[in-house]
């Protein structure tokens, strides 16, 4: 090793001794060091999404020797899959998806890069809850690396959220034929094919129950076509081969207007256990703009009888006058294809009612119009109408 000069040495010393009077300016401050030196690239432990080439001159140099178009593809797609590892770890799945498309744009001769590239990417997707997208992925990384289990795993995976059970338990045995023993497999294989037999399970029991229902409702049209009791049905110029289910779909259509009730929800005609029809049944006060609803009207019962119950004790409050008494009210049902008014005898039964050539049940619900007797608004009602009284 060549010695020193002298003048070296007084060189030295001369520098040395500069320390001594002149304080150093570009060293770190002992506050915000840590700060300071995660600005240098070779320390960075989280890299910018965008970088300004002026403001950080040496990482725009870095990124642009990683990036380097002339570099091999396959040295490309790897960097790639490098950026979308990274973001996977940090939970930014979007750039984690960009970074890994970017990765397949290279093309690489190397189809294990690029069956890694296409299943991370669908781990990726998954997470973004792109479960389909995810699933296209694993396809291809499968057909690409036949043994590559991480695709099956993923592919078991995007099958069960996509609730094709089925699917997910034979790309477990797929992927079990290659390793018996893998262990995510096998748990993923006894999960699978526990939602598909809940799933089969659950379809039965709605097969049984749709099955159950038609009957009833079959035996519950035939009820009221034999009590000879009308419901109307707006589409008439329609085939006789759907009449029924049209029937049908009309008697659920309970109507609501003017009613905010739980139980007027829940409301339909049935047949109780002595063979009878049981409504729901809708009152009109068009003199107050009221309704009342009867949500289990036997029609075996009387109207009278139900008057009773809704004014024989108490007045409705919107009764100011205290005038609907069951023995002052008359019942009223409207032709609106005629425009007629039919009064009805408070005696009568409600399948007496329904029975009238010109009554149909619309939407389900038969409804009725109550009026004070020989009140101003009933005349004013009435008039221009063509009443009926029936007997």
């Amino acid at each position: 090793m060549a010695s020193q000069s002298p003048e070296d040495e007084d060189y030295m010393d001369a520098f040395m001794d500069k320390f001594k009077t002149e304080k150093y300016e570009g060293g770190f401050n002992e506050d915000t060091w840590e700060e300071e030196i995660e600005k240098i690239p070779m320390f960075m432990k989280k890299v910018p999404t965008e970088i300004d080439p002026e403001k950080n001159p040496d990482l725009a140099c870095l990124q642009a020797m990683i990036y380097d178009e002339d570099r091999p593809p396959e040295d490309q797609a790897k960097t790639y899959k490098d950026d979308g590892n990274y973001y996977f770890k940090e939970k930014k799945y979007k750039q984690a998806v960009a970074s890994y498309t970017e990765g397949l744009k290279k093309k690489c001769s190397n189809q294990e890069v690029n069956a890694i590239l296409y299943t991370n990417r669908a781990a990726a997707q998954f997470h973004l809850g792109n479960h389909r997208s995810a699933l296209n992925d694993v396809i291809v990384a499968r057909k690409l690396k036949p043994d590559h289990l991480k695709a099956f795993v993923r592919g078991v995976l995007c099958h069960i959220e996509l609730k094709n059970f089925s699917e997910a338990v034979q790309w477990c045995d797929n992927g079990l034929k290659i390793d018996p023993k893998e262990k995510q497999l096998l748990e993923l294989r006894t999960k699978a094919d526990k939602l598909k037999r809940a799933k089969e399970r659950d379809a039965r029991k709605a097969r049984l129950k749709e099955k159950k229902q038609l009957s009833e409702k079959e035996v519950l049209l035939r009820a009221i076509k034999d009590k000879k009791i009308k419901i109307f049905n707006p589409h008439c110029g329609s085939s006789d081969e759907d009449e029924e289910d049209r029937e049908l779909k009309h008697l659920s259509e309970l109507s609501l207007a003017g009613l905010d009730s739980e139980i007027a929800v829940s409301s339909t005609v049935f047949l109780n256990e002595n063979g009878n029809l049981v409504w729901p049944v809708l009152i009109l006060y068009p003199e107050y703009g009221q309704t009342d609803f009867i949500s289990a009207f036997n029609e075996e019962s009387r109207f009278i009888d139900h008057l009773h119950v809704m004014f024989g004790q108490e007045l409705p409050p919107w009764d100011i006058d205290h005038k609907y008494l069951p023995t002052e009210l008359e019942l009223y049902f409207e032709d609106v294809e005629r425009e007629e008014m039919y009064q009805i005898n408070a005696g009568h039964t409600l399948l007496q009612v329904l029975q009238h050539k010109r009554y149909f049940v619309r939407n389900g619900t038969p409804s009725f119009i109550v009026l004070v007797r020989s009140s101003p608004f009933l005349k004013q009602y009435l008039t221009g109408r063509n009443v009926h009284i029936v007997k």
